[in-house]
């Protein structure tokens, strides 16, 4: 078997029993509270990584982009949310395409207009398609506002023959600029609410709601407590990162994805390594996070702060000098994993310093 550090650079590694673990959690959870889980395949758009989730029990999976869920499809797997509202007419279509084949695709909708889109692509079918409400739990990007704006659009999904109306969901990516573990609660609870109090408006109205859904890594174990909640979508705990690390959520040691990069210079005040921006990405935070320093975390030296990346070089500056040496290989966990993984055609996946798999980054790329 090939070791690790023999491995060329930069390399993406996937250590399988972490990521078994992290799969093993999130299903763990979920059977405690009697809640079902859809991860959100963005963060590794693999079908071996969705296969392993699907075998721990998921009921399906969500995707951000018709491009993932086509792969996915492809793939064999056949229970889809697009968690992202669809409108275009050429998106339309390739949804009437994926439903052809007997995929249970279900979309995003949050404004009326995208209503009469779909259902007029629609009505030239005989097919019925499955819509969620989305609501906006705080993030304020997508979403409707949740409660009686829910129930307006949900009455108006009931006047659409060929739309059917399966959930209500929400993602508070907001938590990611949390400043404390007692934020990431108060909006996980939050985003439970949103959900629920919605769900609530449209089925005193007499219009049943089966699915009340929440998402985001940092909030899914406090908004799947709420009460009312049926299911959870996760996508980055699956694999965690360096964000995860500083928003207090999880420890390093449960970070299943790192970037192998080789060092290329070492000198009196930095050091650099053959990794940049291509892949390890400038992704410090979408939503305002302020915990992490730096480009990523150098395993077993914290010593040195990737301070900045060009496109192919990683240049890091330090206290003391490094024990480290041209060609010394290190591990350096991502801030996000979602980002770095998808600039890469494929995982090495490890155990105990061995490769012992490859696994495709299938999706990788489908943006459309």
């Amino acid at each position: 078997m090939i070791k690790v550090q023999d491995l060329d650079t930069p390399t993406l590694l996937l250590d399988y029993k972490k990521v078994i673990q992290n799969i093993s959690e999130v299903s763990s959870f979920a059977n405690e509270i009697g809640v079902a889980v859809r991860p959100h395949i963005k963060t590794h758009k693999s079908i071996k990584i969705a296969e392993l989730q699907l075998n721990a029990g998921a009921v399906g999976i969500t995707v951000a982009k018709i491009g993932e869920a086509e792969v996915m499809a492809e793939g064999g797997i056949k229970d889809i949310l697009v968690a992202y509202p669809i409108a275009s007419p050429q998106k339309i279509n390739r949804i009437i395409q994926l439903l052809k084949k007997g995929i249970r695709v279900k979309v995003a909708v949050d404004q009326e207009v995208q209503l009469q889109l779909l259902n007029d692509v629609l009505q030239h079918t005989s097919l019925e398609l499955e819509v969620w409400i989305k609501v906006n739990s705080g993030l304020n990007r997508c979403g409707v506002e949740p409660g009686p704006h829910a129930l307006k659009l949900a009455e108006k999904i009931m006047m659409k023959k060929q739309l059917k109306l399966g959930g209500i969901f929400t993602h508070a990516g907001h938590s990611y600029a949390a400043k404390s573990i007692e934020d990431i609660h108060k909006i996980g609870v939050d985003e439970g609410k949103a959900v629920v109090d919605s769900a609530s408006e449209c089925e005193k109205a007499g219009i049943p709601i089966a699915v009340r859904s929440v998402g985001s890594t940092p909030t899914y174990k406090q908004a799947g407590a709420v009460k009312g909640i049926t299911e959870i979508r996760p996508g980055n705990a699956v694999f965690f990162d360096a964000i995860q690390v500083g928003l207090g959520v999880t420890t390093l040691e449960r970070c299943a994805l790192t970037l192998l990069a080789s060092v290329v210079g070492v000198y009196q005040d930095r050091i650099v390594f053959d990794t940049g921006s291509k892949s390890l990405c400038l992704d410090k935070g979408a939503h305002g996070n302020e915990t992490v320093k730096g480009y990523g975390l150098i395993q077993g030296h914290e010593e040195i702060t990737l301070e900045r990346l060009s496109e192919e070089h990683g240049v890091g500056v330090f206290l003391q000098s490094p024990k480290l040496q041209v060609n010394d290989v290190v591990q350096i966990i991502p801030n996000h994993a979602c980002t770095v993984a998808n600039m890469f055609n494929e995982y090495v996946v490890h155990e105990d310093g061995l490769v012992i798999d490859h696994w495709k980054v299938d999706a990788r790329g489908r943006v459309k």
